[in-house]
């Protein structure tokens, strides 16, 4: 299934997509006319800690009332919301080797732009990309966002003040299910509700600065608005191969990248391994890849200006789009 957050009459709802991306199916609507309240269909949330039976009767309501034109409404008349609105944790990582090695480069790069140093310029893009420190391979790197920051698809993003270097990244995502503590990369996939795109939307002037102080970023990522899930979760039974996904970047529709999602240092299930040594992983967590090579304009030395439209794209998910205005 595909699941999506939306609000109608002042209400937060979940529907499943359906119609080619097009229609919306309200679940708890379809239920109240069985005459069944089910908390389970307040929030995306909710559904995820009641379980599989949850979806199991969403599903089932889905395939007896789908051709109910009243219980199903017009995607585009819908405000879409971000599926999981506010997230019980966030986590984003580096699992992508061509992203790690390109954006020191281009960290490097916008210095030397900012300098206006030429020459430094041309000898940085003149050196090898060299090799892949060793840390990124003996354990999944991550840090810990805002999930209070969270925006869904159509909105517009608003750029922070402190800001003059705005950026995208396209990445795939995973929402958690069933609580668990040391989960083996083996069961791991127990333990995933969905899939998702993510656009972590970075500050990157403000980045440079604090990646120099070796704690990870802050206000680089962290401001309103900079966490960007959507258009919708999908289930895994969706997906065959969840690291084979065509995935692509466009900018006022201009194609910027074409990627894979494959060659992950450490898997989902991996990641979740890690996690969850110790450290207890709750549904409804998020969880980001990190960024895909070249699927951001830092690796491209292309940042986003006032007004642009984002699309990033991925495989049998959807599109999230996003447009950037300078406050």
């Amino acid at each position: 299934m595909k699941l999506a957050t939306f609000r109608e009459n002042g209400r937060e709802k979940i529907g499943i997509v359906h119609g080619n991306d097009e229609q919306l199916f309200d679940v708890a609507a379809a239920a109240d006319r069985i005459g069944r309240n089910e908390p389970a269909f307040v929030s995306m949330l909710a559904l995820i800690d009641a379980g599989q039976r949850a979806l199991d009767l969403a599903a089932n309501l889905f395939q007896t009332h789908r051709m109910s034109d009243d219980l199903s409404i017009r995607v585009a008349d819908a405000e879409i919301l971000a599926p999981l609105p506010v997230p019980r944790q966030m986590r984003d990582g580096m699992a992508f080797p061509l992203h790690i090695l390109q954006a020191p480069r281009g960290r490097r790069k916008f210095s030397a732009r900012a300098k206006g140093d030429v020459e430094e310029l041309a000898r940085i893009e003149s050196e090898p990309l060299g090799d892949l420190p060793e840390v990124y391979r003996k354990q999944p790197i991550y840090y810990i966002t805002n999930r209070f920051s969270v925006r869904g698809t159509n909105t517009t993003i608003k750029w922070p003040r402190y800001s003059q270097t705005m950026d995208y990244e396209l990445e795939l995502g995973i929402v958690t299910k069933n609580r668990g503590m040391n989960i083996s990369a083996q069961r791991a996939k127990e333990h995933i509700f969905g899939y998702t795109v993510f656009n972590d939307f970075s500050a990157r002037d403000v980045q440079e600065i604090e990646m120099q102080g070796r704690l990870g970023p802050a206000k680089g990522k962290s401001f309103d608005g900079g966490n960007v899930i959507g258009p919708w979760i999908v289930t895994p039974d969706e997906i065959d191969d969840p690291y084979r996904l065509k995935m692509e970047a466009r900018v006022n529709g201009e194609t910027r990248s074409t990627s894979l999602s494959d060659g992950m240092l450490f898997s989902f299930e991996e990641m979740i391994a890690h996690i969850t040594q110790d450290e207890t992983l709750m549904p409804g967590e998020f969880i980001g890849s990190g960024t895909v090579g070249n699927g951001c304009g830092l690796e491209l030395c292309r940042y986003l200006e006032h007004g642009d439209v984002v699309e990033l794209e991925i495989e049998k998910i959807g599109i999230l789009r996003n447009r950037v205005e300078r406050q």
